[in-house]
């Protein structure tokens, strides 16, 4: 009897133990799916894959080493300032339980709680393009171990304008795309520069020192640039940016060093707005350059061993929603952060970004519009630091540095998308998951879709639905007798875990309707009434 006593209290505290312990599959599995295989999986810019219980687990002393120091996963932006779309920093909680499964050798746990990686499609994360637009050319990358910023054009094919919904840049060698800038050249800058040289593309333009068609480019509508490990943006219903016909895309690439000879052919997929879909609003950007600082353009530079901060303020002249913001410097910079100054007095944070990092360039597209009312002001300030205490300054010793594309000059750089603001933007949601719906912890590991918001529906609805494995997508709204009235989503990725959308009803006639949504091996479906 003792015997057995025994033998039961050491089961129990065995079996509390194992309970307790941090595992792959209980804890780490959907930490590292969500925040690192974005990158880290075949085909993108990860130097090695993250996408099982072997891979990972090979590697779990590094992982607990790159949480904990912060370098990984690569988010710069403050979260305490301000949240956005696709965040991929980690909580302490999350940087400790990593680091407790480091500790304890890894253990995988109960493989049937782990999660599957998620179905990541092979090509866009959007679905099938609309119009895909490549480099006429493959460009040769030299293996100087210094980065290059180069210029493509890509004519483009359309004989009518078309209503943008989004833009994805699909790298053609990850391993040196660094980062791109994607602009629409109605004025055939970019092609005359081309046309001068004797081969594809044309080295960026260089200091913009003045000459008429570097400033004038600067002026040209900008469609989102591109990140490595992010999703694109698909702007919310009613939203869209116009592809003129005839017009060039002019694409900066910024490719990484490299000891080896590489290759790139990039392109980009371009998705139209569905023909059901009233799109009443266009997307717009400004940015904010020297021009807009003290003293002007020319009065951007840096002297030797000087420490500089400028700040630059952009007037607003009418009600904006403000969507995203991309802060740009180079290896001299130090920091970046950017408010609303309202004419009340308050101020709406935009982005503080406290070390800023050159390696890691980032799009940040907030959760809402954050309204910038008919005389306010966004102002930004950026730092840098030219003195030998900076570790990455690229001159030793320390030279004059003033502004240019090349990663040895500087910049002070930072587009702003936004369109006119309209009664009700505040509570307009964009299209994805984000990591500050802690309010919707409580939904299991399981499909679901909550009930639509609001319901009966009058106009703007918050569709919310959660997946157990991340994968492709169609969602579409249907009416009683199943036929399809308007697709939503076609073949859209969307991870596992919450994730949120938002439609507008007001093309829709009186009755009811059915929301669905399919992918591989599951279907969602969520009744509402439509009514006037």
């Amino acid at each position: 009897m003792k015997n057995l006593l025994i033998a039961f209290v050491l089961t129990a505290v065995f079996s509390n133990d194992t309970f307790s312990q941090t595992t792959f599959a209980k804890d780490i599995a959907d930490i590292i799916y969500k925040n690192c295989s974005t990158c880290h999986r075949p085909g993108e810019i990860g130097p090695f894959p993250l996408t099982n219980y072997q891979e990972i687990s090979e590697r779990a002393n590094m992982i607990k080493f790159v949480t904990e120091s912060g370098y990984m996963p690569p988010w710069k932006a403050d979260p305490e300032y301000s949240r956005f779309l696709g965040e991929t920093f980690l909580d302490q909680d999350e940087i400790d339980k990593i680091a407790e499964w480091a500790d304890n050798g890894a253990p995988r746990g109960d493989i049937t709680n782990e999660p599957p990686f998620p179905n990541y499609p092979t090509g866009s994360l959007l679905g099938e393009p609309d119009l895909v637009l490549n480099m006429t050319e493959a460009h040769l990358h030299r293996g100087n171990n210094r980065d290059s910023y180069y210029y493509f054009v890509l004519p483009n094919p359309l004989t009518e304008d078309k209503i943008i919904k989004a833009v994805e840049f699909r790298p053609g060698n990850p391993k040196i795309v660094h980062h791109a800038l994607i602009f629409e050249d109605r004025n055939g800058i970019a092609q005359n520069t081309d046309d001068n040289t004797t081969e594809y593309g044309f080295e960026s333009f260089g200091g913009f020192n003045g000459d008429a068609n570097d400033l004038q480019f600067l002026q040209e509508k900008q469609f989102p640039p591109y990140a490595p490990g992010q999703k694109a943006l698909r702007y919310p219903d009613g939203l869209g940016q116009v592809l003129k016909a005839g017009s060039d895309i002019a694409v900066q690439i910024h490719y990484a060093p490299t000891s080896t000879d590489e290759m790139d052919q990039s392109s980009i997929n371009f998705f139209f707005a569905d023909e059901t879909e009233d799109v009443e609003r266009y997307v717009d950007n400004d940015i904010l350059l020297p021009f807009n600082i003290p003293g002007g353009f020319f009065s951007f530079f840096m002297l030797p061993n000087q420490e500089k901060t400028f700040e630059g303020s952009w007037n607003i002249t009418q009600d904006l929603s403000i969507m995203g913001v991309f802060p740009h410097s180079h290896l001299l910079g130090k920091d970046w952060e950017a408010w609303i100054q309202h004419t009340n007095g308050t101020r709406t944070n935009l982005i503080s970004i406290p070390e800023w990092d050159f390696n890691w360039q980032s799009t940040y597209f907030f959760n809402k519009f954050l309204k910038a009312e008919k005389g306010s002001k966004i102002i930004a300030r950026a730092s840098y630091d030219n003195t030998t205490n900076n570790p990455n300054n690229p001159n030793n010793p320390p030279q004059v540095v003033s502004w240019g594309d090349g990663t040895t000059d500087e910049m002070y750089y930072m587009p702003f998308l936004f369109v006119p603001y309209e009664t009700g933007d505040e509570n307009t949601v964009f299209n994805d998951g984000t990591s500050s719906n802690e309010d919707l912890s409580f939904i299991n590991d399981e499909n679901k879709i909550l009930p639509l918001t609001p319901n009966p529906v009058e106009g703007s609805t918050l569709v919310t639905f959660n997946l157990a494995k991340g994968g492709p997508l169609n969602i579409s709204i249907t009416d009683i007798n199943g036929r399809i009235i308007r697709h939503l989503r076609k073949g859209e990725f969307f991870t596992n875990g919450v994730s949120q959308i938002q439609f507008d009803a007001n093309s829709l006639e009186s009755g009811t309707y059915f929301l669905m949504i399919q992918g591989k091996n599951m279907q969602l479906i969520e009744k509402f009434i439509r009514v006037k």
